[in-house]
């Protein structure tokens, strides 16, 4: 559960959040720090610039890297910072571990001796405002070539880079791909003859069919009803384009009485008031919720995040064969395809500009988007770098894993995010009003009334900066 964000204060969800804001313009001061180009751009002894070494990494130098010690761990830098070292000789990189990125490396940053390469992820992180005119432009990562001898840009999935540009300028590469859907037992539907739904009148109808067999559609916990806020979000995107997703990303007036909206929600209400979803969930501890879906299997679907494998990995009936789908539709004449996802990627790496060794620091990130440390990573983590191509046909055993790569390439460029929730500190506010919701205690028009509310005042509350999204 990506339930880091929900704990922080608005104003510190406020200020962490400009890293992930898409496309933000930024004031012209920062705009204008891009730096970059080939060669390495910022300090530190030069080497000769060849197609082997395109940032000019200089011989005998050494890169200092530090990297979030969260979900992923470090070893899959470290794996890239060897194969670095066989490739340079004389070079050495040396990855440390942090688990409180804004803690240890803030003064660094102070003192202009930060770190070459920096993975700026967990709920300490720094927030890219106070930083983004120190770090460098990473586009010319983008269009080097891997050790493969293929440029990099051509080997990722579509939209990675929206996460980590401001403005005009790529400060961040985000290395691990989330997506959103819905998940479900793939042998539990084969034994049923149940078909995976795409849109919410196919969900109703399994509904019905779930009750026969004595379980339920949906099941939550009390921590994660806005799970289902987040599978409506993306759901009425997928139905009314980013008319629905800019008018709730900047927070406007009458955005939840979208028409998409309403439809999503209404169709949401007829299954709660069908008693398809399970009764008691905002009594219910998520990961003791999710459990009664893996392992009971008292719920055949699941809305939630890509890292649902993992996290219930020790809680998962055998033979479940959980595979994911995308948020279904309204009806399939959206402005966006079925095959359409909510997907973001994470884990933001940035190169100070004063580092010691910036050459290395984006040779380093040259190398973790090699195919080798791609698929090291997706075959160690279960789950995708922003590279494609890298997982197997069996997703090294994991069947979600292989459903992942399966909803990104059929996706293709249909891939889409939004933030507001997050970049606002809301989530604390709605969980209540979605737990009432699902509840059935709450019709649609008074979720809307007060999911509304909490935008408006976050929207008139000129304490609190306001950040355009396009």
């Amino acid at each position: 559960m990506n339930i880091e964000n929900v704990s922080v204060n608005r104003r510190n969800i406020l200020r962490g959040a400009v890293a992930a804001a898409v496309l933000i313009p930024f004031s012209t001061t920062l705009a204008s720090c891009a730096a970059g180009g080939g060669g390495g751009g910022g300090g530190g002894a030069k080497g000769e610039v060849s197609a082997d070494n395109p940032f000019g990494l200089a011989t005998d130098t050494k890169i200092d890297a530090v990297v979030f010690d969260g979900g992923y761990g470090t070893d899959y830098a470290e794996f890239a910072a060897k194969i670095l070292e066989k490739n340079h000789e004389g070079v050495t990189a040396k990855v440390s571990a942090s688990t409180q990125i804004g803690q240890e490396l803030q003064p660094r940053f102070v003192g202009g001796n930060p770190p070459d390469l920096v993975d700026n992820s967990g709920a300490g992180n720094i927030g890219f405002n106070t930083i983004l005119d120190q770090l460098e432009d990473l586009t010319d990562v983008i269009d080097a070539n891997n050790l493969e001898g293929d440029k990099i840009r051509d080997t990722l999935y579509g939209g990675v880079m929206e996460p980590g540009t401001f403005g005009d300028k790529f400060a961040a590469l985000n290395y691990v791909m989330t997506i959103y859907g819905l998940w479900y037992s793939k042998s539990l539907f084969d034994e049923n003859g149940w078909e995976a739904p795409t849109t919410w009148a196919d969900l109703k109808d399994l509904g019905a069919k779930a009750k026969e067999q004595d379980k339920y559609l949906f099941l939550w916990g009390k921590e994660a009803a806005t799970y289902y806020q987040t599978l409506a979000i993306g759901s009425a995107i997928k139905q009314g384009g980013d008319e629905v997703r800019l008018a709730l990303e900047n927070l406007e007036d009458g955005c939840w009485s979208k028409p998409a909206v309403q439809d999503v929600f209404n169709a949401m209400k007829e299954i709660i008031d069908a008693g398809y979803i399970k009764p008691g969930g905002s009594g219910t501890q998520f990961t003791q919720a999710q459990s009664q879906w893996s392992l009971d299997q008292s719920a055949i679907l699941y809305p939630s995040g890509s890292w649902i494998e993992n996290e219930m990995k020790d809680q998962t009936k055998d033979g479940f064969d959980m595979v994911g789908i995308p948020e279904p539709s309204v009806d399939g004449n959206g402005k966006m395809p079925a095959e359409a996802i909510h997907s973001e990627a994470g884990e933001p790496f940035i190169v100070p500009s004063q580092g010691k060794n910036v050459a290395g620091g984006k040779e380093l990130l040259r190398v973790m988007l090699s195919k080798e440390s791609a698929t090291n990573f997706a075959k160690e983590k279960l789950a995708p770098p922003i590279v494609s191509g890298v997982v197997p046909e069996d997703g090294f055993g994991s069947t979600a894993l292989v459903s992942q790569t399966n909803m990104l390439d059929a996706a293709g460029e249909n891939v889409f995010t939004f933030r507001f929730v997050n970049l606002y500190g809301m989530n604390q506010d709605q969980l209540p009003i979605w737990n009432s919701f699902l509840d059935g205690k709450m019709s649609v028009g008074d979720l809307t009334k007060k999911l509304q509310g909490l935008t408006d005042n976050i929207r008139n509350d000129d304490s609190v900066d306001k950040i355009e999204v396009k």
